[in-house]
């Protein structure tokens, strides 16, 4: 494993780990590295300095600890999400669309589409809303 410290376009910082260098590189030209504050998928690696330990000054945080605010709120708005929507995975354009033309009843849902996918749907009058984070099977 590796934990590289990264950057957004944004100007966003914020640390994650890796299987591996080439593991890096192959989610990133993937768009499945994306900045945790922002959600922006142009990420790259900021410069580092090597990793030296010092008892005294390093205080362990516990993982999963919320670094910055914005992790705080993003976390907060998936579990509101999840709590009161629908996860239909990559059949979010179609299930959007469906509810919009009175083929399925309308109720909140969450999920996945292809840029072109949520183009078409806003392209035909259907409200949708892109959300600043992932499905938990692609979280980093």
């Amino acid at each position: 494993m590796i934990r590289y410290s990264l950057k957004c376009s944004e100007g966003h910082a914020f640390d994650s780990w890796f299987q591996s260098a080439a593991a890096f590189d192959t989610l990133v030209s993937r768009a499945m590295v994306v900045c945790a504050v922002c959600g922006t998928e142009t990420v790259s690696k900021a410069l580092m300095a090597p990793g030296v330990a010092v008892a005294e000054a390093t205080v362990p945080r516990p993982l999963g600890h919320a670094m910055h605010p914005a992790e705080k709120a993003l976390r907060a708005l998936r579990a509101e999400v999840e709590k009161n929507s629908t996860y239909v995975g990559t059949n979010f354009a179609s299930e959007a669309r469906k509810m919009h033309l009175g083929d399925a009843p309308e109720k909140p849902i969450h999920g996945e589409a292809a840029p072109h996918e949520a183009r078409a749907l806003i392209d035909d009058g259907i409200a949708i809303l892109p959300l600043p984070i992932l499905p938990k099977e692609r979280v980093n």
